[in-house]
C-alpha cells in the first residue's frame, strides 16, 4: 500500500511539474514570437508631434509594416517611420512625396513633380505654405514633408531620406479607438 501511495505522490510531482514547464515553454515561445514579430515585421509607434495633422494627431498609436515595404517599392503618398537622418535614434513619421529622379517644387501652395502638378488630397484646403525647390531627388533617397507644413520639419530642413534609413510604412491607426482608421496612400 505504501508504494501505491508514493507511486501516487511521485506521479502527482511529476504531473505539477510539467504544467510548470509547459506555461514556462509558452511564454518563452510567445516572448520569443513577440520579438521576431516586432523586430521583422511589425511595430506600434507612437506620435509624439503635430507634424502630420491632419491625418495624425498627438498621442494617435500606429501600427508599421515593416517587412512589406521590402517586396513592394513605397510610392508617393505612403506615410512612412524612419530613422531621423540627423540622429538615427530618432525615429520620425513623413508622407514620402518625391521618389528618386524626379524634380520637384512647392509653388503658389501646390506640388509639382516633373512639372506636373500633384494633388494633395490629405492636406486642409486653407494650407498655405512657403515655395521651396525646385530640386531633384537623388538616387536611393525619398522627399518627406509632414501634411501640416507649416510645423513640420522635414526634408526641406534636413535633405533627403536616404533609403536605408526607412523602417516601415504605417499601415493603421490603432489608438486612441475613435481615431483607428486605415492609412492609405495619399488618400487619407
Amino acid at each position: 500500500m505504501a508504494d501505491t501511495f508514493e507511486s501516487f505522490s511521485e506521479k502527482k510531482e511529476e504531473k505539477k511539474t510539467s504544467i510548470y514547464r509547459d506555461i514556462l515553454e509558452s511564454i518563452v515561445i510567445a516572448v520569443l514570437l513577440a520579438l521576431i514579430v516586432r523586430a521583422f515585421l511589425f511595430q506600434p509607434f507612437y506620435i509624439p508631434s503635430g507634424s502630420m495633422e491632419p491625418t495624425l494627431q498627438i498621442n494617435d498609436e500606429i501600427l508599421v509594416n515593416k517587412f512589406g515595404y521590402r517586396v513592394w517599392d513605397l510610392e508617393r503618398g505612403d506615410i512612412v517611420v524612419f530613422k531621423y537622418p540627423g540622429d538615427p535614434s530618432k525615429d520620425y513619421v513623413k508622407r514620402l512625396i518625391g521618389l528618386p529622379g524626379e524634380k520637384f517644387e512647392l509653388k503658389n501652395n501646390k506640388l509639382y513633380i516633373d512639372g506636373q502638378e500633384i494633388s494633395e488630397s490629405y492636406l486642409p484646403k486653407d494650407m498655405r505654405f512657403n515655395d521651396f525647390g525646385p530640386e531633384t531627388v537623388p538616387e536611393k533617397a525619398y522627399l518627406m514633408l509632414g501634411d501640416n507644413r507649416n510645423n513640420s520639419e522635414d526634408s526641406r530642413y534636413w535633405g533627403f531620406l536616404p533609403q536605408e534609413n526607412v523602417i516601415g510604412k504605417a499601415m493603421f491607426i490603432f489608438w486612441p479607438l475613435d481615431h483607428m482608421k486605415i492609412l492609405r496612400s495619399g488618400g487619407n
